[in-house]
Parts: structure tokens; C-alpha cells; sequence
């Protein structure tokens, strides 16, 4: 009887050991399991918001040059307008230097931006809308006008739709086959994407 009552005991307290062992085992893995797994990033994802913050410090940039130029006088006179325009494209030049092409259309950003675009231009009408009043090639550089003398292309609804949002003033547009970012306050051309239409 005794010797029952000391198994029974005994049971009990390698019970406890081996519960407390396992619990102290799975207390000191489960961090190390969880950390495993870390939630997916999704890498499209990130690339837009590389993009989204390369136009942001652009922006800021601008912000920046027009708080240092001295307050203008409203007026519709469209010399003083245009005088106004290229003052603040000369300071943003000036503070973007050296810019060149793929300062915000980086590698990823563009390849990102060619699978976007790929469906929707080859929808029915599309690329006739766009060559429709595309002002077709003529010489344009990061950091340059868009020259006045130029039509500004229509970018159709389900391309602009299908694009990144962008900030007030700052706008998409086609040059020939290429995919330009411009900022329409400046009239001048941030970057581009050579042949995204192709």
C-alpha cells in the first residue's frame, strides 16, 4: 500500500518536471518561431513607395525654392506669369543639380511601371488617344522646360488609373514613347521613362 501511494507520488511529481521542462522549452522557442515568421513584404509594394517618396522630396524641394524667391504680385499678365514660371524652374535646377535620368524612375520603379502600363495601353483606342495629340519627338532633358511651343499629350483615364497617384501640379505625360513626370507649376520635366510605350 505504501509502496503504491509512494508510485502514485512519484508519478505525480515527474508529471510536474516533465510539464515544466516542456513549458520552459516551448517559453524559450516560441520567440524564435515567431521572429521566423515575419510577415511577407510585398515587393511591389515597396517600389511604389520608393516612387511615392522620391516625388514627395521632390516636392519638398520645390516648396523649399519657391519660399526663397520674393512674393509675387498677383496678376494675369501672362509675361509676368511666364517670368514667375521660369524663375522657379531655375532655382529648382539649381538646387537639383547634378538631376539625371532615373533620380525617381529608378530601375525598379521603371520596371514597376512598364508592367503597369503594359494592359492598359494595349486596350482598344488607347494609344490612338495618346498619339492623338502626343507632341512626338523633340529633344527634352531631366531638369529642362517643357517647351511652351509643345502640345501636352492626353494621358487617358485608365492609365492615369492605373498609375500612382501624384501630388498637385505634378502630372504624367507622353513624349513620343516615352513616359515623362512634370511638374506643370514649373513647367519642368523631373524624369522620365525612355520607351515605356514600347
Amino acid at each position: 500500500m505504501c509502496s503504491g501511494s509512494n508510485l502514485v507520488r512519484a508519478m505525480r511529481v515527474f508529471t510536474r518536471v516533465t510539464h515544466t521542462i516542456l513549458f520552459l522549452v516551448l517559453t524559450m522557442a516560441w520567440p524564435h518561431a515567431y521572429a521566423a515568421q515575419k510577415p511577407a513584404v510585398n515587393p511591389d509594394a515597396q517600389v511604389l513607395q520608393d516612387f511615392k517618396a522620391r516625388v514627395d522630396k521632390y516636392v519638398e524641394l520645390r516648396k523649399k525654392a519657391d519660399d526663397n524667391a520674393p512674393p509675387m504680385k498677383k496678376t494675369d499678365d501672362p509675361a509676368e506669369l511666364r517670368t514667375a514660371q521660369q524663375g522657379l524652374a531655375e532655382r529648382i535646377g539649381t538646387a537639383r543639380t547634378p538631376a539625371k535620368q532615373g533620380e525617381i524612375f529608378t530601375p525598379e520603379i521603371t520596371a514597376r511601371f512598364r508592367k503597369l502600363l503594359r494592359p492598359e495601353v494595349n486596350e482598344p483606342g488607347t494609344k490612338a488617344t495618346i498619339k492623338d495629340d502626343n507632341p512626338g519627338a523633340f529633344p527634352f532633358k531631366v531638369n529642362g522646360p517643357y517647351p511652351s511651343k509643345e502640345p501636352l499629350s492626353t494621358v487617358p483615364p485608365n492609365v492615369l488609373a492605373s498609375l500612382p497617384p501624384l501630388p498637385k501640379d505634378i502630372e504624367y505625360r507622353f513624349v513620343n514613347k516615352h513616359l515623362i513626370l512634370r511638374d506643370a507649376r514649373a513647367n519642368l520635366i523631373i524624369d522620365y521613362i525612355p520607351n515605356a510605350l514600347s
